[in-house]
């Protein structure tokens, strides 16, 4: 999760105003008909975009009205993706089928103690075991809710809150290996104060191992704001979004015990790209290793070379993506709004 622009304050608001009354008005239209509408563009740097999305496709607003969304889960056996919205501290639903609903709340902060920042759940996932993992800002954990898929309930149990005794800072994307591991970023965008709250206990903003027996590794500590992370389709490889100072995304080796090796740069954000609002966020990787990565602008498309293929333009600063089971669609958590664009 970022949500502060790469952009001059002055420069973002006139943008930022302009695209939201924009979809704002397009937003009306899709609560007037039902029908989901048009917005953006698609930015085609090299010819094989075609084969990635189809000439002529766009991004559709299909939901609206959140403070801020982020960490969309496809769930295969439901037809539904989850979200959060992470102000609001809850979890939405959206399907074709009933379009969009409530599903939990509270979802990423359960004390009773009243607090500010950013509360609710942020990255989505599912174990093997089909249960719902989140990672919660408010409550500084990665937690299962301790429900079905089918009837969702705010119980949840902890999964990890502490490295060597000390708490996280607010556990922000995750991503989970064939072996159930739980690879997780820790950045502070969740505390009260953000990076500057006296209650951190970790100084650094690392990126931690969860084990299927239970301990914490720290994989790195060397990332300023370590954010989104996926896996290549073959999980030799661990891709992490830094959303501080260098924006960029890196690449790393994962050794057979699990740990990483030093990584390298695998796109680093040039001044010229940072014209565009939002930076480096979460990201997902297709099976064929095309990197869909939330950056300057929308989501950026990415070769497993590290060759930027194009962007799709949301017109908003984009938090996260997600596919579904079949690869149809890509869903995009943009600001106040959930978006899709159809693939090939």
């Amino acid at each position: 999760m970022i949500k502060k622009p790469f952009l001059p304050l002055v420069v973002f608001l006139i943008i930022s105003s302009a695209c939201k009354s924009k979809s704002a008005e397009q937003l009306r239209n899709l609560e007037k008909t039902g029908n989901p509408t048009t917005t953006g563009s698609v930015e085609r740097l090299s010819p094989k975009m075609d084969d990635i999305i189809p000439p002529g496709e766009l991004p559709e607003i299909i939901a609206g009205g959140f403070e801020w969304s982020e960490g969309p889960v496809w769930l295969p056996d439901q037809d539904i993706l989850l979200f959060s919205d992470i102000p609001n501290n809850s979890v939405f639903q959206w399907s074709e089928k009933d379009s969009l609903k409530l599903y939990l709340k509270p979802a990423g902060y359960t004390d009773t103690v009243a607090r500010g920042g950013e509360t609710g759940s942020n990255g989505l996932l599912l174990d093997k075991k089909g249960q719902l993992v989140l990672c919660q800002h408010g409550d500084r954990r990665i937690a299962q809710m301790d429900a079905p898929l089918g009837s969702p309930a705010a119980r949840y149990i902890t999964l990890a809150d502490k490295w060597q005794g000390k708490r996280f800072n607010s556990p922000n994307d995750a991503v989970m290996n064939s072996q159930g591991e739980i690879f997780f970023t820790d950045p502070a965008y969740g505390m009260e104060q953000g990076f500057q709250d006296p209650k951190r206990e970790i100084k650094f903003t690392g990126v931690f191992r969860l084990t299927t027996d239970g301990k914490v590794a720290l994989l790195t500590d060397k990332l300023t704001a370590p954010n989104g992370i996926a896996f290549s389709p073959d999980e030799s490889k661990l891709y992490i979004a830094n959303s501080g100072n260098p924006a960029l995304w890196m690449e790393y080796g994962i050794k057979k015990d699990g740990s990483l090796n030093e990584g390298n740069v695998f796109y680093e954000l040039t001044d010229k790209d940072k014209q565009d609002p939002g930076g480096p966020d979460g990201l997902k990787v297709r099976a064929d290793g095309i990197i869909f990565a939330t950056g300057p602008g929308g989501v950026w498309i990415l070769s497993p070379e590290g060759i930027h293929l194009g962007t799709i333009k949301t017109g908003q600063a984009t938090s996260n993506c997600a596919l579904d089971e079949e690869g149809k669609y890509l869903y995009m958590t943009a600001d106040m709004y959930l978006m899709r664009i159809r693939l090939k």
